[in-house]
């Protein structure tokens, strides 16, 4: 909202709900939809799944005081530049990647190895996260499609397909929504479902690749329901996710 008080010129002292609701008459006006352009989202949650031979985890860098989102973004590409992570994503290359780009040149973000193409490390002019074909980032979702945005797939319908839980009781349609009632905490379980989906589909390609055994796909499956059943203890939404998921 922010950007679309600057763009359209709009007064300081308009309220959000004012901002937001021009900008939306104007779209549905032209027959446009209402989801705003990638320049103009806003982070306020970015969810991750961390596996190592250490083990698995899942944490989410939030922007808690509306303040942050600057921070939240530096973060997450300060753990990128720490530990050269694979990034394993569902549609990244098209939407979550991006709006990173566009939010962290407006907050000043630095993200050196992110950005290397074989400038500074001569390994990433072969793999790098930028490319769309290598493996530093690996699109799942574009991959199986073959890079042809007609055959894309929905995660939700993926994951259900495979027998994974999806989606549960939210989608990106309500986060707006959830941002302006104060359900933050709600967003960000939203988002740790939506990387654990991802997580799980990427073992299942793993498995169809040769890259996992039978044996050590299910044994990556017990040990992502056994990481899941030690956090329900103090997080809901994961006890949620198990029972759906059987």
């Amino acid at each position: 909202v922010a950007g679309l008080r600057i763009l359209r010129g709009m007064p300081a002292d308009s309220t959000d709900e004012q901002v937001y609701t021009a900008w939306l008459a104007e779209r549905k006006e032209k027959g446009q939809s209402d989801f705003a352009p990638l320049h103009l989202q806003r982070i306020l949650v970015i969810s991750a799944v961390f596996r190592n031979s250490e083990g698995l985890r899942v944490h989410s860098f939030v922007d808690r005081d509306g303040k942050s989102e600057g921070k939240v973004i530096q973060t997450f590409f300060n753990t990128l530049e720490k530990h050269v992570p694979q990034l394993v994503s569902w549609n990244g290359g098209g939407f979550d990647l991006p709006v990173l780009h566009y939010r962290g040149l407006q907050h000043g973000v630095v993200a050196d190895k992110y950005w290397d193409q074989g400038e500074d490390d001569r390994d990433f002019k072969w793999n790098n996260y930028i490319s769309r074909y290598h493996m530093r980032h690996l699109d799942l979702m574009d991959l199986l499609a073959l890079y042809q945005p007609k055959n894309n797939a929905p995660l939700d319908a993926m994951a259900k397909l495979c027998g994974f839980p999806g989606k549960l009781g939210m989608d990106g349609s309500a986060v707006y929504g959830a941002y302006k009632d104060g359900k933050l905490e709600d967003i960000r379980r939203y988002c740790e479902t939506d990387v654990m989906n991802t997580y799980l589909l990427y073992c299942r390609f793993q498995k169809m690749r040769g890259g996992l055994l039978e044996k050590e796909y299910e044994q990556e499956i017990a040990t992502v329901k056994a990481t899941l059943g030690q956090l329900a203890a103090t997080e809901p939404h994961w006890d949620e996710y198990l029972r759906a998921w059987g």
